[in-house]
């Protein structure tokens, strides 16, 4: 089976922009949309968050529909052809995350369909895996269309963190950034969606793709003699390797990287190691984009978020080069990366 295949569009809904467009161009500007919200922090404190700046105050999984619906229909209009076509992959939060929205998947997905006037959810497939769930999508999409099951696939993922129990969880945790704690993140909330083909007709190819599992997580595993494991970056860096082996570059062939570092140390730690591990022989400076920087932790729309950044880099000229590797990673170890390059245009 073919490993490549192509982005033909993409929709956003973040904290910095109800569109692509908008959100792209903010996060290269280095905006943010980090803002108090009114949940109450450790610190007696409001909890300073990344919401979308809806038009309308829906709560609840009427909201995030409202998100992913409009993310979709960004990307109907610009490639209208699909709308009769295409499958759905619809990324959500993991079903064990406190606080998770939606509870529940399939009426969550009739919701979004009612909101973009789809005529049925009959091809919509869920993928529950938060951050690095579109990969798992990416993986599934590339099958299908191989298969010729369908002509385009929607890959869709919304998430957030802005809910009471996923606040007092976090917070329990120690893990929101605040006053009293320098090694946390930002709760956010976004929504993205890209579409793809096997057609030789997108800016942005999907050359490789890697799926990998750490055992040392954010949370730590436990060796065989009960102690905690050390982080060596094992499952990021064979995520790396099988994406760049199926793509046939090496990392210093990559002239960038788009991570979801969400602002905790471990994901740093994360994607340092995977890149020592694997770097040989790179001179040149290897810039490297996150969207957590102005969205914060928008989990299950993280994947669609960065390879709409790296399409709209694409579209626009000022991506540093190609290819370009994308990694996200859960707190429960799944790692992912893909490897991207660009097409020039006609």
């Amino acid at each position: 089976m073919s490993a490549t295949l192509d982005i033909v569009a993409a929709g956003m809904a973040t904290a910095v922009g109800l569109d692509r467009a908008s959100s792209c161009a903010a996060m290269r500007g280095r905006l943010d949309g980090f803002q108090e919200t009114r949940f109450v922090a450790g610190s007696g404190d409001w909890q300073i968050g990344a919401p979308v700046p809806l038009p309308r105050n829906w709560i609840g999984a009427k909201r995030l529909a409202h998100l992913v619906a409009g993310a979709i229909v960004e990307v109907l209009r610009a490639a209208p052809e699909a709308a009769e076509d295409a499958a759905l992959i619809l990324c959500l939060a993991e079903e064990d995350r406190p606080g998770r929205l939606p509870h529940d998947g399939p009426a969550f997905a009739e919701m979004v369909a009612e909101i973009v006037e789809a005529r049925s959810t009959e091809r919509t497939l869920l993928v529950a895996h938060g951050r690095p769930a579109g990969f798992a999508a990416l993986d599934r999409a590339r099958k299908m269309l191989a298969e010729g099951t369908t002509r385009y696939v929607m890959i869709a993922g919304v998430d957030s963190y802005l809910t009471g129990p996923a606040i007092a969880h976090y917070l329990g945790r120690e893990r929101l950034l605040g006053p009293d704690n320098p090694n946390g993140f930002i709760p956010g909330e976004a929504a993205a969606a890209v579409l793809c083909t096997a057609e030789p007709v997108g800016r942005l190819v999907l050359t490789g793709l890697g799926l990998s599992r750490e055992k040392a997580h954010i949370y730590n595993g436990l060796d065989e003699d009960g102690l905690d494991l050390p982080l060596r970056g094992d499952g990021m860096t064979a995520a790396y390797k099988a994406a760049m082996d199926s793509a046939g570059v090496i990392l210093s062939d990559v002239e960038y990287r788009i991570a979801d570092l969400i602002g905790e140390q471990y994901f740093f730690k994360q994607t340092a190691l995977a890149s020592l591990r694997l770097e040989r022989g790179r001179k040149e400076f290897q810039d490297l984009w996150s969207p957590g920087e102005s969205l914060g932790n928008i989990g299950a729309a993280t994947v669609p978020v960065m390879i709409g950044m790296a399409l709209s880099a694409a579209e626009k000229g000022y991506t540093p080069g190609s290819p370009v590797l994308i990694e996200a990673s859960s707190d429960a170890g799944a790692c992912g990366a893909a490897v991207f390059h660009t097409r020039e245009a006609a």
